[in-house]
């Protein structure tokens, strides 16, 4: 149930044939001029089919700049990268969700000691409960983790 170690890194992913041909479909439906590239508003109108929302304009120009100047927009190349960089980042901030929704068990939006502790007995019941004290105080009662990580909304559980 628990595949990532804390701080771990998402883990390379590979799109499925069905996915990656979706996204070289999408590519060319937003390559409205047939230049073999996307121009900004372009990238844009493909993450919108893609993703269900409209980058920011930080992102956009976080994309843009990373752009061989040489060329007029983002190439087929390019923009299957990106994208599938932003969907392994999206399956790992879902696992992580889907971590701490197994920790949440009262669905308070919060983890407590006791729901750390339970959670572990499950997952690894031979972990001293020293350790377990230790990653909790280290990890999850850090202001950072909290409002970070192990900080969840109920609007997210649906409740």
């Amino acid at each position: 149930m628990f595949f990532s170690q804390a701080g771990a890194r998402p883990r390379m992913w590979e799109a499925s044939p069905s996915e990656y041909k979706k996204w070289v479909e999408v590519f060319k439906a937003c390559d409205e001029e047939n230049k073999g590239c996307l121009s900004r508003e372009n990238f844009k109108v493909a993450v919108v089919m893609l993703f269900g929302y409209k980058p920011s304009k930080i992102e956009a120009d976080a994309v843009m700049s990373s752009v061989d100047p040489n060329t007029s927009g983002i190439l087929l190349k390019e923009f299957l990268d990106i994208v599938r960089k932003k969907k392994e980042a999206q399956l790992y901030r879902n696992e992580i969700r889907h971590i701490f929704t197994a920790f949440d068990r009262h669905y308070r939006g919060y983890l407590t000691l006791e729901d750390f502790k339970k959670a572990f007995k499950q997952v690894a019941p031979k972990l001293s409960e020293r350790i377990i004290l230790e990653v909790f105080r280290l990890h999850v009662g850090s202001r950072f983790c909290r409002k970070s990580y192990f900080r969840v909304t109920r609007r997210k559980y649906g409740k």
